[in-house]
């Protein structure tokens, strides 16, 4: 175990960033340290990658993710990504998710 609890996806950091009543809710309804959240290599790259991010968006995303675990793709996701791809047709993003939180024996979003 790697002090992964929650593995969260880019639109429950946006709605971190965001300030989102409901996400911030479910941040205090489940009771979640965000010191035992983590996030996959895919959601740093949805989140960095918007063609239209200004720099201060980008510090900001930065800052956020810096505040949590980053959980790498490794042989071990890839492989894992590729069987969960082969049985159930689901699209690239959501396999790497899904693979990296079974790695880490990680909850996906509250």
């Amino acid at each position: 175990m790697n002090g992964i609890d929650w593995l969260l996806d880019t639109n429950f950091i946006l709605g971190l960033l965001k300030s989102n009543p409901e996400t911030l809710s479910m941040i205090s309804n489940q009771q979640i340290d965000t010191r035992r959240c983590g996030y996959s290599a895919i959601t740093r790259m949805e989140l960095l990658g918007f063609p239209g991010l200004t720099a201060e968006e980008e510090i900001l995303i930065s800052g956020k993710l810096a505040c949590l675990q980053y959980l790498p793709l490794t042989k071990e996701i890839e492989d894992m990504v590729i069987g969960l791809r082969r049985s159930h047709r689901v699209k690239l993003p959501d396999a790497i998710i899904a693979a990296s939180a079974l790695t880490c024996n990680a909850q996906t979003d509250p």
